[in-house]
């Protein structure tokens, strides 16, 4: 593909308007509208162009915006009703239908589907823009569409329960790019919108870099880093005299192992080795660590070869042979963890 190609990016928000929305219905027209104001900013900040179509989904499928800029989309106010069962297998199988439809001349195209879902399939097979009527047909339906879509297809799914991720597998989807999310609360949709998110910043900044499709779009973390990715995001290497690595030989605090290792403690000087899932504020600095080299990495860079938007979220230390996660520490007390290794800058 030429360099001069455009990136099209084909976003699109496949919503649940089943009656057992009700309750969360404002809430889903908020995350969806931020969700959209979020695209905007982003496309303008990346010179990428996006395109957002959104799909709600009860007894039927309907298609209420489709393929408009997001830079001209309305809210979502007047086009989310809820009410009806949860065709949920129609709605997944209609929308990624249609939008195959959409055409790819020129430029470089890209498709990212979300399915926000708070219950079980009951309504696709009664629902005229399904395939099939019987529920084993349709599941393989859709086993079979994510198959065979392209490399330039995401497809990606948030349930509320782990019985809802059991058959969101038995459908097809690849584990990675299904998500958990708390469907009893106006929090738990909130959190649902940073996944959301998380996940689009990931994806965007991943085309830039060439990547067009993902089978792990809702995973963070180690994994997204490599020589390339270092590269592309324009990071240098921080000068090796202004770092050094220390050993942790036991549990311990932070303050206390640098001060026990000869060194002076300074707020926000300490990284620990990201060793376990947790959540990391949008102004913690990350260090990624090359292996073989001892060469750190750090800056904002940092954050966006990770895929980290500028919010809290919630990262895995996914193993990866070459690299490794630091992040700064803000509190004297942050437990290391034996046989990892604290980063200490100057």
């Amino acid at each position: 593909m030429s360099g001069n190609q455009n990136y099209i990016n084909h976003v699109a928000l496949v919503l649940d308007a089943s009656s057992s929305m009700s309750h969360l219905s404002r809430k889903v027209v908020e995350v969806a509208d931020q969700q959209i104001a979020y695209l905007a900013r982003r496309s303008r900040e990346l010179d990428q162009e996006t395109r957002v179509t959104v799909y709600v989904f009860a007894d039927q499928v309907e298609c209420v915006i489709y393929d408009k800029d997001v830079l001209r989309m309305p809210s979502l106010k007047q086009l989310y009703r809820v009410g009806g069962m949860t065709a949920l297998l129609a709605a997944a199988l209609k929308s990624q239908r249609e939008l195959a439809q959409t055409a790819q001349l020129y430029g470089d195209h890209s498709f990212l589907t979300f399915v926000l879902t708070d219950g079980q399939e009951n309504a696709s097979h009664r629902c005229p823009d399904a395939p099939a009527r019987n529920p084993r047909e349709l599941v393989d339906a859709v086993a079979e569409m994510i198959e065979t879509q392209e490399a330039n297809w995401t497809l990606a799914v948030l349930v509320p329960d782990q019985m809802g991720k059991r058959e969101a597998m038995q459908c097809g989807f690849p584990k990675d790019n299904i998500a958990i999310w708390d469907a009893t609360s106006t929090q738990g949709l909130e959190e649902a919108g940073l996944v959301i998110q998380q996940a689009t910043e990931k994806f965007m900044v991943g085309r830039t870099r060439g990547i067009r499709g993902s089978r792990a779009v809702f995973t963070m973390g180690a994994e997204a880093v490599n020589k390339d990715t270092i590269e592309a995001a324009g990071l240098t290497p921080v000068n090796p005299a202004e770092y050094q690595l220390i050993p942790v030989a036991r549990d311990a605090a932070i303050r206390d192992w640098v001060i026990e290792s000869g060194h002076t403690y300074r707020t926000g000087g300490a990284f620990y080795q990201l060793s376990k899932s947790e959540k990391i504020q949008a102004r913690k600095q990350i260090a990624v660590l090359e292996k073989k080299t001892d060469r750190v990495y750090t800056g904002p860079e940092a954050r966006a070869l990770l895929g980290l938007p500028d919010v809290e979220v919630r990262v895995k230390p996914d193993h990866n042979d070459d690299f490794t996660i630091f992040v700064q520490s803000t509190s004297v007390n942050r437990k290391l963890v034996t046989n990892t290794r604290l980063l200490l800058m100057r």
